[in-house]
């Protein structure tokens, strides 16, 4: 049996995930050492000494913040997440806040806890106090979302089918995304523009040093008086201190956030949930099959799908024999690398080249096998940051 490939899981990670990479083929656990892979949840790795041998880092959920990626992307290693592959919890769970935050559930759930099992004129008691907490109704309202990925079609959709209208708001919108978004979701200008004609607001966007913020005290003042704001995005892409003012100055309704902090905590009209956005069993099953099978696919045939620092690449297997290259994306890479090639008289059968920003990738099939002489002379190539061999036995 050839060497199995090594995978080092930091975090818990669901069965259903781990069952992707057959033991035949892969050894997976929390002490295993010089790992070709990790497999992690939310375990911080920026402090974390992270070995060479490292090909790859998946990460069973969306956000990649507990990873250095940048130290990666030097490395030639991609960063893979699972995009959209707990969607529908956050989905679910954003229209419980909504529906926490029209009919005041919380302060309602809290004058129960406060009457006391043994009171005796609890019916006389409930009926005087229910009023406090009268709410509204969902549909005819507008929820504007800021980001326009997996999770915001999702919620859009749903709204609509409570008979809300929706504003959308993404500049950088995919063409899937585009297709799955319902007909009926108006096109927002700006964030700006989201703040100022809905009474929900919902955030679904990355913490990006464009984000940070992205709600703060020079436009929550835009948002119409009573206006409930939901963050189940990142804690970073809110101002804290601009939504307190906003409540103390009796502008904004309520807060929901997925994001617990002592500044929030004990204030009637905020609710903070304990980061439960993706805490369902079949988010967590969902996400770690999805990244176990990119893992997989790139320690296997080179594949990339759904890495957060390179480009997605893709090709079919013709031949047994693959080279599998990352490279700054600058002028003659692609020359050099044929070149050495030729020089050790290797004919290439299929090629695909592909770059994001400053990061390319190529992944070559030849009809020959590689020597590790070869396989050296294309790493020592200036501007080649890894260089992996990944023949395939005859089927």
């Amino acid at each position: 049996m050839a060497d199995r490939l090594q995978i080092l899981v930091l975090n818990e990670v669901s069965a259903k995930g781990l069952q992707r990479l057959p033991a035949d083929r892969y050894v997976t656990g929390k002490n295993v050492t010089a790992p070709d892979a990790v497999l992690v949840r939310s375990a911080d790795m920026h402090a974390m000494v992270i070995p060479h041998s490292v090909r790859a880092i998946a990460r069973a959920g969306a956000g990649t913040n507990n990873i250095p990626v940048k130290a990666m992307s030097e490395r030639g290693v991609p960063v893979f997440n699972a995009p959209g592959a707990n969607a529908n919890a956050v989905k679910e769970l954003v229209l419980a806040a909504m529906l926490m935050a029209a009919r005041n559930l919380s302060g309602a759930l809290r004058f129960v806890d406060e009457l006391g099992p043994g009171r005796a004129d609890m019916e006389k008691t409930v009926e005087n106090g229910k009023s406090a907490f009268a709410g509204f109704e969902l549909a005819g309202q507008t929820l504007g979302i800021a980001g326009l990925g997996k999770i915001g079609c999702l919620v859009a959709d749903a709204a609509i089918k409570l008979g809300m209208n929706v504003l959308g708001y993404d500049p950088d919108i995919t063409v899937d995304a585009a297709w799955s978004l319902p007909s009926q979701v108006r096109k927002a200008a700006s964030v700006a523009d989201v703040l100022r004609n809905a009474q929900f607001v919902t955030l679904h966007v990355p913490l990006v040093d464009a984000t940070r913020h992205m709600v703060n005290a020079d436009n929550i003042r835009l948002m119409p008086p009573g206006a409930v704001l939901l963050n189940f995005s990142r804690e970073g892409v809110v101002s804290n201190d601009a939504v307190l003012a906003s409540l103390a100055a009796g502008h904004l309704g309520r807060y929901v956030c997925d994001f617990p902090s002592a500044a929030l905590l004990g204030h009637e009209r905020i609710v903070c949930l304990p980061h439960l956005g993706a805490c369902t069993r079949e988010a967590e099953e969902n996400c770690a099959v999805m990244v176990a099978d990119q893992l997989r696919d790139f320690l296997e045939d080179g594949n990339i799908d759904n890495a957060v620092n390179f480009p997605s690449v893709s090709m079919g297997r013709e031949s047994a024999y693959r080279v599998a290259i990352a490279n700054a994306n600058v002028p003659n890479m692609l020359g050099q690398i044929s070149t050495a090639m030729a020089n050790a008289g290797l004919n290439i059968h299929n090629m695909v080249n592909k770059s994001r920003g400053d990061m390319a990738y190529t992944l070559v099939d030849i009809d020959s096998a590689v020597s590790p002489a070869v396989l050296a002379d294309i790493a020592s190539i200036d501007g080649v940051l890894s260089a992996r061999y990944l023949p395939r036995a005859a089927d």
